[in-house]
């Protein structure tokens, strides 16, 4: 099947018909050799989706709560996925610090105050890929356009960026490397391995002559090598296995449009999650995307709107493009028969790009074979607010995960079971 957009193709004509891109079929043969775990229990997965501009209060949030809830303006978009998902009201991680503290939206911890967790800033994401660990050839893939919005972070601390190019990321799912490059892969991870021998070996001298201080940096340090090393024998397991056939044509490089790669990116998460080539994935939009093809201004320009209607209006179309891709995102899971496996979250850690407010997060999850509840209005009162990391917890036990605690977590999440 070809990729059907091509550069010439009339942008408004393009525009209207958001959602075509790559009709991907439920490929029921692609998931019959991985339908089922060791367990016999199908395999979960976990989806979250980040914006680093977040969503206006007033265009993202219902004004009533329940099942029954009034779709406002951006949830228009998903209309059709009603029963699907739910918007949460009033969930933060209670941090500050506007653009600054944006990272945090998937691990409730600022980078700069993350000496004080024990994961540091992990982010959700990287807790769940340390889980699923080598049951599939990338224990996570993060996608997204240009540099991101800085949402995903090891144990170590280490920022992941996102995969912004299609074709670099068919490649990695479905295209194998020739003898020659196998083998220099395999001579790199030696090589590799050998060099964290031997830096381990040196830092187990030093221990016993450091202060606390260092001895902590050291601990720091070897927490980094032991990450480096479990990335290395994932590697070495799956290095000579060959991948999965892919079922649509070769996503060539070409000059693409922004706003004609998320729903091409979209689409090849789905089919990674298909494929059981990884069962955890982020996807990130930053700041700067390119809203031009929208006509509208700029993005990050119009988040600060003054309350100028004109200005809002502009920005209600970006983010109903926004919501229509997630939508399109829900359609090829449920294509694929993979929606019920899967949890889907939609947010940022911008609450309200406008004041720069980092609280009442707009926050959506999807799918996962939940009980869902429309919008669900958590408590707004101080010393009653639920921490967005309880949802995150109760999203990695729904993983399988035996973990207690997660960022800043105060317990699972109590108002929507996830078990």
């Amino acid at each position: 099947m070809k990729y059907p957009f091509h550069v010439s193709m009339d942008r408004r004509r393009f525009l209207k018909g958001l959602g075509v891109t790559l009709a991907l079929p439920a490929f029921e043969s692609l998931n019959s050799g991985f339908a089922a775990t060791a367990s016999g229990a199908r395999p979960r997965r976990l989806v979250y989706v980040g914006s680093h501009l977040g969503f206006w209060p007033g265009g993202f949030f219902p004004q009533n709560a329940g099942k029954d809830f009034n779709a406002s303006m951006t949830l228009k978009q998903i209309e059709r996925h009603r029963g699907d998902f739910t918007v949460f009201s009033h969930l933060d991680h209670g941090l500050g610090g506007g653009h600054k503290c944006v990272h945090s939206f998937l691990s409730g911890v600022k980078k700069e105050e993350s000496a004080g967790f024990p994961e540091k800033n992990m982010s959700v994401d990287q807790a769940a890929a340390e889980f699923s660990g080598s049951r599939t050839r990338y224990p996570s893939i993060t996608a997204g356009l240009k540099e991101g919005t800085d949402m995903c972070w090891t144990r170590s601390g280490v920022n992941i960026p996102p995969v912004s190019n299609p074709a670099r990321l068919f490649d990695a799912l479905f295209v194998n490397s020739d003898k020659a490059s196998l083998e220099a892969e395999r001579k790199r991870l030696l090589h590799r391995s050998s060099v964290l021998d031997a830096l381990r070996e040196s830092a187990k001298t030093l221990g016993g002559k450091l202060n606390t201080a260092d001895r902590d940096k050291l601990d720091q340090y070897l927490t980094s090598v032991r990450e480096v090393e479990q990335r290395l024998q994932m590697s070495n397991e799956w290095l000579d296995r060959p991948k999965p056939i892919s079922p649509i044509d070769r996503v060539e490089d070409q000059d693409r449009l922004h706003i004609e790669e998320m729903p091409l990116l979209y689409d090849l998460l789905v089919l990674a999650l298909q494929t059981d080539s990884t069962r955890v994935a982020t996807f990130e939009i930053p700041m700067g995307f390119q809203t031009a093809e929208l006509e509208v201004g700029s993005y990050h320009g119009l988040s600060h709107h003054g309350k100028e209607e004109s200005r809002l209006d502009q920005l209600q179309i970006v983010e109903a493009y926004l919501m229509k891709q997630f939508g399109h995102l829900v359609d090829r899971l449920k294509e694929a028969n993979l929606f019920d496996d899967t949890l889907v979250a939609l947010g940022s850690g911008m609450g309200n790009a406008h004041t720069h407010s980092n609280r009442d997060l707009p926050v959506l999850l999807a799918g996962g074979g939940l009980n869902h509840q429309g919008h669900l209005v958590c408590p707004e009162e101080k010393g009653k607010r639920i921490p967005l990391s309880n949802l995150w917890l109760s999203s990695l036990q729904w993983f399988g995960m035996d973990i207690e605690r997660f960022g800043r977590s105060t317990g699972t999440f109590s108002p929507m079971t996830l078990a």
